[in-house]
């Protein structure tokens, strides 16, 4: 291989790599947890909607004082080996959700790692349930 094509070569991997850097960024900041408070929280409400739309799964919960909060489930394989599928809940339906509320209280949004609807307890993240 001549030198010209090697070195256009690696610059274009050079260019390749900086550039899934660049979008995997902000996709890994959105899937952690140092937006959420490390003390979890519980919500009661009404499911106003259901999302089951990439990146999460998501819940529109309006709560008794009239707040709607977007409660967001597990990534989509969490959510589907909780069991929690698209059937599990509808609006008008009662649900509990425990979750690390958004550090940032102007937001009423929180990431769930339970929620029980219908009698039934759905653990998104089983492995961040706080022992009681």
């Amino acid at each position: 291989m001549a030198k010209v094509e090697l070195k256009a070569r690696r610059v274009g991997l050079a260019v390749a790599a900086a550039g899934a850097l660049a979008v995997g960024a902000p996709a890994a900041a959105h899937h952690g947890w140092s937006w959420a408070e490390g003390e979890q929280t519980t919500l009661k409400g009404v499911i106003q909607q259901v999302s089951m739309a990439p990146p999460h799964p998501t819940l529109r919960v309006k709560a008794a004082d009239g707040v709607v909060w977007r409660v967001e489930l597990g990534n989509p394989g969490k959510t589907q080996r909780s069991g929690f599928t698209a059937k599990s809940a509808s609006p008008g339906d009662a649900v509990t959700v425990l979750g690390n509320r958004a550090l940032d209280k102007k937001q009423a949004h929180m990431k769930a790692v339970r929620i029980t609807v219908r009698g039934k307890v759905y653990d998104m993240y089983p492995e961040r349930i706080a022992a009681n």
